[in-house]
């Protein structure tokens, strides 16, 4: 990490924040933890907002994190593909599906996605995330074939956990957050 590991002795937390995030992650802290608690509103408000995202939303866990992996392939956040491909395995998906979609994001994934591990709606969930984290631009026929595919409200929630993880990925590359176990870079 490129900053310090937040400890309470280098910067006092209110316990009740420090107590939300334990409980959050099940009682110990995370990498990503020990750099947003340098920052008590930061990491109030990202505990908050991240729980919703991940916990909180009715839309597909399974397209929501396949969303989220494409985002941490295309962006380098190995941090966040370690901690979402098992999220994502968990929801549903396979192993095949993380291998296609490893395969998928080193041709153009902003292209159509034809990797045949793949079925049609997470295709679509793939080059949807990789035109919002490559181009930010969504082209209108991949927005159209996709709003054809999801209510309103679930396209709000997957753009939405898309959204929200380029954020992430943007936030662990640039202070070099590693996994969790693994030596900084």
């Amino acid at each position: 990490m490129r900053i310090p590991a937040w400890t309470p002795e280098q910067k006092h937390q209110p316990q009740d924040l420090v107590d939300a995030i334990l409980a959050r992650r099940g009682g110990e802290l995370i990498n990503l933890d020990r750099a947003l608690l340098w920052s008590e509103p930061v990491a109030r408000g990202w505990n908050v907002y991240l729980k919703n995202i991940r916990t909180g939303l009715p839309t597909s866990r399974k397209l929501c994190e396949l969303g989220i992996c494409t985002v941490a392939l295309l962006t380098g956040a190995k941090y966040e593909y370690h901690h979402h491909a098992p999220d994502f395995l968990a929801a549903g998906g396979t192993q095949a599906e993380l291998d296609a979609l490893n395969r998928v994001v080193q041709a153009d994934p902003c292209q159509a996605v034809t990797d045949e591990a793949l079925h049609d709606i997470e295709r679509l969930v793939v080059q949807y995330a990789a035109q919002m984290t490559r181009n930010v631009k969504v082209d209108d026929a991949l927005f159209a074939a996709i709003h054809n595919r999801f209510t309103t409200t679930e396209l709000v929630e997957l753009t939405t956990a898309i959204a929200t993880y380029n954020m992430v990925a943007r936030f662990l590359v640039a202070l070099q957050i590693t996994p969790d176990g693994e030596p900084a870079r």
